[in-house]
């Protein structure tokens, strides 16, 4: 199993605290890097009217500011349920080394949280996804990237 429950305990402890001062959904995430709290994130979609405001999204924005980085490499994170895909996606792309979660995407169903459709959505060609998605400008576009191959500002990533 691996993991220090006591880090899951302040990510869940964090979730229900969340609801109960009304600050937003039962969702709580904590970053750890070498045994050591980071940072802490909870649910602030409604209070902040941000929908990519999640838990582990606030947690991922709190640790790299703490650490002064935007990967965090060595980092495992905490979170009171499976990560949504864009939670997913945002761990991934901050290169933690491990994701602890409590309650699982079917207990999110149950209490409200369905993101089903977004499992699925994502596995979709372009073509038959809900909201459509349409290339626009593709060669005017890559003028970005050409720039960015031979900026002196290029960080890898």
């Amino acid at each position: 199993m691996g993991g220090n429950p006591k880090f899951m305990q302040q990510a869940i402890q964090l979730a229900t605290e969340n609801v109960t001062s009304g600050r937003g959904g039962p969702f709580g995430a904590v970053v750890v890097k070498d045994d050591v709290l980071i940072a802490t994130g909870s649910n602030q979609v409604t209070s902040s009217n941000d929908p990519t405001a999640h838990a582990e999204v606030v947690a991922i924005r709190n640790a790299c500011a703490a650490l002064g980085t935007f990967q965090l490499d060595g980092c495992d994170v905490y979170t009171s349920c499976e990560p949504c895909p864009m939670c997913l996606a945002a761990l991934y792309w901050s290169r933690c080394r491990t994701i602890y979660f409590g309650n699982n995407r079917e207990d999110a169903a149950k209490a409200g949280f369905d993101d089903s459709f977004l499992y699925s959505e994502v596995t979709k060609p372009l073509e038959e996804r809900t909201i459509p998605i349409l290339c626009l400008l593709p060669e005017e576009a890559l003028e970005s990237f050409h720039v960015w191959d031979s900026s002196p500002f290029k960080v890898n990533y």
